[in-house]
């Protein structure tokens, strides 16, 4: 193990070994133990992950992931089928419910995705299917300005094509940083820092993983 991962490591008081974000806090914990970099198919959870990422825009992922149910109720468990059909009266509810990042502009991003969603749907077969094309077939290097001393990067050649070709298809608040944190969370890498306890368990899930067609 590098100097530079051992770094980014860190051992709880319960004697396991996290990533060094994932510590910190107990929502953290479960988040990174049992969600974070695991491989993902179903549509559903997909495009919740794309829409909570928009919310999280300017914030921390902390507080998207305590509001999480609140987002799931108020955003019909994100079936993007009945999000599609989201109107102005719904619009104006959302944006009085402080369960919610009450953000006009994310509001009204997630409908109109849920509409570019079904059209994915209609051309791939499912959300999954497209979303899946673009993992990667290797590790990528970060793209950016400035020195980077992370063990991984936040942005990459795929993360900005993928965030291109959403934006052509009309999907909004889905950038090429948001893009690879999408790709992170639902196992288009792995990105648990070697030595972190969940990378290996992560790594032969991926093994087993049959990306949907």
């Amino acid at each position: 193990m590098s100097d530079l991962n051992h770094k980014y490591l860190h051992t709880a008081e319960d004697g396991i070994t996290r990533c060094w974000w994932g510590s910190d806090h107990l929502d953290y914990r479960r988040y990174h133990d049992e969600e974070w970099g695991r491989p993902v198919a179903n549509d559903i959870k997909l495009f919740e992950k794309i829409c909570l990422e928009g919310f999280q825009s300017g914030l921390s992922w902390l507080t998207i992931l305590r509001k999480r149910e609140n987002f799931r109720k108020a955003f019909a468990g994100f079936d993007f089928e009945k999000i599609a059909s989201f109107d102005d009266n719904i619009v104006a509810c959302l944006l009085l419910n402080d369960g919610i990042i009450r953000h006009r502009g994310k509001i009204e991003a997630t409908i109109n995705n849920a509409r570019r969603a079904l059209e994915i749907v209609d051309e791939f077969g499912s959300l999954a299917a497209f979303i899946w094309k673009w993992e990667p077939n290797s590790t990528e290097p970060h793209i950016g300005k400035g020195d980077y001393d992370r063990p991984h990067p936040s942005i990459t050649k795929t993360s900005q094509s993928l965030s291109k070709d959403l934006k052509k298809r009309g999907w909004k608040f889905f950038g090429p940083t948001t893009a690879y944190a999408f790709m992170q969370a639902m196992g288009l890498v792995n990105d648990h820092v070697e030595g972190c306890a969940s990378r290996e368990i992560v790594e032969a899930m991926r093994r087993e993983f049959k990306p949907p067609m």
